[in-house]
């Protein structure tokens, strides 16, 4: 039977579960992040954890006991003995009301539950999302538990037929996807949204920027429409880096393409050969 992790504590995961107050429950308040095993082991898991602190930070939760919860990933992953698996780590503000304010003080709660999974193919379909990010809100950049607007965003995208959805922003700027960075290759050069632009700083982004030299700037929605845009590609930890085939009505053909592909050969080495880049 699967195993679960609860502040420091191992669980059969079809009986554990928190307290029904749990404010993360209740009111979405807590961070988390999602990671990969690759192997048996945890992949840029040192990244995926200062981001779970810099979440907890942004959102003025207490500090998370980072070096507990990394032994909790790697004693989960060997206890339910996977190779290939998607693992999640939550982090909520703890037990409160039933209301939006929080206790004091907090005393939060921590759990990391795993899945197996599998490879993500090579390319994928966007749907540019009716609704923009505000890149301006409380929230930009963070990596919450309130993720309420992504799963209607992604719902409405699969009803269009794509796998994805797009995101702009309130100035119609290139933004993010549901739970994916966005690249585009234009005139040879590959670019990015700045975070500034709302985005998340997405580990696999962040890696994939250093590795092929990708620039951060503002891209107009209304660029994708441009025949100098050859190639689109999105990242995140599951995907991985994905070619884009289509955004609604604009097709890419033979995606993955030609820079899409150098990038995704750079991330298989670097997944095979640093476990923590």
């Amino acid at each position: 039977m699967a195993v679960v992790w609860i502040d420091g504590c191992f669980h059969d995961a079809e009986t554990a579960g928190v307290p029904v107050v749990d404010h993360g429950l209740v009111c979405g308040d807590g961070a988390f992040e999602t990671l990969v095993a690759v192997d048996g082991r945890p992949f840029a898991l040192s990244r995926h954890l200062d981001r779970l602190a810099r979440t907890a930070a942004g959102m003025g939760l207490p500090v998370p006991a980072l070096d507990r919860i990394r032994e909790g990933v790697i004693e989960l992953i060997d206890r339910n003995r996977l190779s290939m698996a998607k693992i999640r780590i939550t982090y909520t503000a703890g037990d409160a009301s039933l209301g939006s304010g929080r206790p004091q003080p907090m005393v939060s709660r921590s759990v990391i539950a795993a899945e197996p999974v599998s490879l993500e193919p090579a390319s994928t379909t966007l749907a540019l999302a009716p609704w923009p990010r505000n890149e301006r809100g409380v929230l930009a950049g963070l990596k919450t538990t309130s993720y309420a607007e992504n799963v209607v965003a992604l719902a409405w995208a699969v009803q269009q037929g794509a796998n994805e959805v797009l995101f702009s922003n309130t100035v119609g700027n290139l933004c993010e996807g549901s739970g994916s960075n966005v690249f585009v290759v234009r005139d040879g050069s590959v670019t990015t949204p700045p975070l500034s632009a709302g985005c998340l700083a997405g580990v696999t982004r962040d890696l994939v920027i250093e590795g092929i030299g990708a620039i951060e700037e503002d891209i107009a929605v209304s660029a994708l429409r441009e025949s100098s845009v050859s190639e689109v590609f999105v990242t995140s930890t599951l995907r991985m880096v994905q070619g884009v085939s289509r955004i609604d009505e604009r097709v890419f053909s033979g995606a993955p393409g030609p820079v899409t592909v150098k990038a995704q050969r750079y991330f298989a080495e670097l997944m095979r050969d640093r476990m923590d880049p």
